[in-house]
């Protein structure tokens, strides 16, 4: 395991300070306010602590502030439900007093069932990809050099984009993008770590696919963008240190705000969780 993913599962690793409320640290990725896939998988991993012998089949979150990444984050979990299948807890996530997430997940027991999936979608093979890293170098030359050391920085999560948008000089596209990702070496053999960084890698890349038809990004001037809400739901088990495809769209846009769709699927092509977010995308003319 490299050390950056090493961190990484560290962050996720939070430490219980009193029943059923613990603490995880923030870190800070170049963004103004803390990453929002970084609150999900650590409130996931909350809630996680409180359940035993069954495994988050969903998870429903809302962004009601943003974090601070130099403060920690405290999360209370409220133990809902415990049925005989299914159990649920909900989450609050705060900083300072002040509630910056709220969630619920639920939590089943493994059963057989009817099963079906829709097909992968096509999708270049992974290895012939350059990854993010690689693109962000690429433009160096083109930004401040304070952006550098943010832009190149290695990453626990290792993304290569399919056909990437260049974000400082966006064209209209379709809203539909794709993606590989994998957490870059191999991982213990626990399946809520999976889940909990899944749930961390899945708001990467995922706003921007509202952005496309409108040639904006988040490095365009004038605008404000930040995550909602956001959905997850675990359909199979899966390795997140193997390549898996994560393919978006955005059904609408309206009102400053875009929906966003999303799906995983591993390298044999099945369909292993899913994912629903709306942001916030306006566009603030400065005087």
């Amino acid at each position: 395991m490299l050390d950056v993913t090493r961190k990484l599962v560290e962050l996720l690793d939070i430490a219980p300070v009193g029943d059923d409320h613990f603490q995880g640290e923030s870190e800070d990725l170049g963004f103004p306010n803390v990453f929002g896939g970084q609150v999900l998988g650590q409130a996931l991993m909350a809630a996680s602590r409180t359940m035993e012998a069954r495994l988050p089949h969903s998870m429903h979150a809302y962004f009601l502030r943003p974090g601070n990444h130099r403060l920690p984050i405290d999360y209370e979990v409220q133990r809902v439900r415990d049925g005989g299948s299914f159990s649920v807890r909900r989450v609050i996530a705060r900083q300072g007093g002040k509630e910056i997430l709220t969630g619920s997940v639920s939590f089943q027991v493994a059963e057989d069932g009817y099963e079906h999936q829709m097909a992968m979608p096509p999708a270049p093979d992974v290895e012939g990809l350059k990854s993010e890293q690689e693109y962000s170098e690429m433009l160096l030359p083109y930004i401040p050099e304070a952006l550098h050391q943010t832009l190149t920085r290695q990453r626990p999560i290792e993304i290569r984009p399919v056909n990437p948008v260049n974000p400082l000089d966006p064209e209209p596209r379709p809203p539909q993008k794709q993606s590989w990702l994998r957490a870059q070496g191999e991982l213990p053999d626990d399946p809520v770590l999976h889940r909990c960084l899944l749930a961390y890698a899945s708001d990467f890349s995922f706003l921007g696919t509202s952005l496309y038809p409108h040639a904006v990004t988040f490095m365009s001037r004038d605008m404000q963008v930040a995550s909602l809400d956001h959905a997850i739901w675990f359909h199979r088990d899966f390795r997140i240190d193997d390549w898996l495809l994560y393919d978006k769209d955005s059904p609408s846009a309206f009102g400053g705000r875009g929906f966003n769709r999303g799906n995983f699927f591993s390298r044999d092509g099945v369909l292993v969780a899913s994912t629903a977010q709306e942001a916030l995308i306006r566009h603030r003319p400065k005087r």
